[in-house]
């Protein structure tokens, strides 16, 4: 699926969204996009039809609107970065809603170094590290961070000590933990699973199979993020 661009125009919404739009979620989605850009891509169809990405396009129009000139810096003339699939999905709205579930399950996952790096980048810009309730006019770093790398607050925390630890060891390598050993066999479990549910054995047995994939994928992801 080749990465290009689309006038922000020429991007339709879904023709029906599986999850409703949290405000919240997009105006904190809008002011990270503002500072680092949009760092994942939307989805599209060969029509520009949206796949997946419903909170970043509506954090990218809640930019337009509201901070024109950070929108223009970060989106010149137009130009929003989508990555478009060989689809029609008012031809076919299973695939589409299909393609809409993996693209969800599948975020990319950072690594602590990498969320530093997004951190400092935020903090940078103005964003602290709020205890309690926020201040009128302070940015709190992470509620932010949280939305952009799409973890929960805890496992965000717990990237940020790792990547602190890393740096100051004066290493790239992340700071192993004891759980280490078992995190890497879950991601492998988790990916062999993938490639099962890609390609499901045949016969009743197969079904049966797939519908309980889900749930099980599900707590593999929920222990990967607990380390």
């Amino acid at each position: 699926a080749p990465n290009n661009t689309l006038p922000l125009a020429q991007i339709q919404p879904r023709i029906q969204d599986t999850r409703e739009l949290n405000p919240i979620h997009v105006e904190t989605l809008a002011e990270s996009i503002a500072v680092l850009g949009l760092i994942e891509p939307l989805v599209v169809d060969d029509r520009g039809q949206l796949l997946a990405g419903g909170h970043r396009l509506a954090a990218i129009q809640h930019l337009q609107t509201r901070n024109p000139d950070a929108y223009e810096a970060q989106f010149p003339n137009d130009q929003i970065p989508v990555r478009s699939l060989p689809i029609d999905a008012e031809q076919d709205p299973a695939l589409a809603l299909q393609i809409e579930v993996a693209e969800n399950e599948q975020r990319r996952d950072y690594t602590p170094a990498e969320v530093k790096a997004l951190a400092d980048r935020l903090k940078d810009s103005g964003y602290t590290e709020v205890k309690g309730r926020p201040k009128r006019g302070q940015k709190p770093l992470m509620p932010a961070l949280a939305v952009v790398v799409g973890k929960n607050l805890r496992t965000v925390q717990r990237y940020l000590a790792e990547g602190e630890a890393s740096a100051e060891a004066g290493t790239a390598k992340t700071t192993t933990s004891k759980s280490t050993t078992h995190v890497v066999l879950l991601k492998q479990t988790l990916k062999k699973l993938h490639q099962i549910q890609d390609n499901p054995p045949k016969g009743r047995k197969g079904k049966q199979l797939l519908k309980t994939l889900p749930a099980v994928m599900d707590l593999l992801e929920q222990c990967i993020e607990d380390g």
